[in-house]
């Protein structure tokens, strides 16, 4: 990934966890807690694309699981935000640009619920059994709810954020100059070849006029 990628994608995790974690986790909201990593991780994999999707995924995952209160082993969520990382960022549209705002949709209420199955499944393997006591279908069906309403004032706020940073003004000033560099050696070479093609057309009428005088003087002398 670029440096304004990962950049970027610091950046946002990292401002989404602190949000998550000191406002959305203290308004006791029933069932599960809106998820604004969640939701960062698929904007910016809209944008960047799978590979790109799971890497980000895996580093905001890592980072939840460490941040406090950090109450499950260490890298569950990290598994969780790559693998739904990677599915996002398959939808990314070839054009690079969203012809309209229910495909996002869709991929934040898959997200939710797939995130939230694995989470619980993986917890049923490590031993971690919280999700049958709270109830699964209430937090997919709140975690569905919550991450939709939210979805709308952040998802298109990082996309633009992720495009924008694409557009690296130094790599265009780059180019710029190496076009501008190009087609000065192109005007250059062509000065070149005029002014030799003047030099050799200058000599010509250089060794024309010897012949001539040089003519004109044997005439001359046959003459006399």
């Amino acid at each position: 990934m670029r440096f304004n990628r990962i950049l970027l994608s610091t950046t946002l995790v990292v401002v989404a966890l602190v949000i998550q974690v000191s406002v959305l986790a203290r308004l006791q909201l029933p069932g599960a807690v809106p998820d604004l990593v969640l939701l960062t991780v698929l904007g910016l994999a809209l944008v960047y694309g799978h590979v790109g999707g799971a890497l980000i995924g895996f580093g905001a995952g890592l980072l939840s699981d460490l941040a406090p209160p950090a109450d499950h082993a260490a890298g569950r969520y990290a598994l969780v935000l790559c693998v739904v990382g990677y599915l996002a960022g398959l939808a990314k549209p070839e054009t690079g640009r969203l012809r309209s705002a229910s495909g996002p949709l869709v991929v934040v209420v898959g997200a939710a619920i797939g995130s939230t199955l694995l989470y619980a499944g993986v917890g049923a393997l490590v031993g971690d059994t919280a999700a049958r006591h709270v109830g699964l279908g209430g937090l997919l069906f709140t975690a569905a709810l919550y991450d939709l309403l939210l979805a709308p004032f952040t998802v298109p706020l990082i996309i633009a954020l992720a495009r924008r940073a694409e557009n690296d003004p130094l790599g265009e000033s780059s180019s710029g100059t190496k076009a501008t560099d190009v087609s000065a050696g192109w005007l250059s070479s062509g000065t070149g070849l005029r002014i030799g093609n003047q030099r050799g057309g200058g000599l010509r009428m250089k060794a024309a006029k010897a012949r001539v005088a040089r003519a004109g003087r044997i005439k001359g002398v046959k003459r006399l």
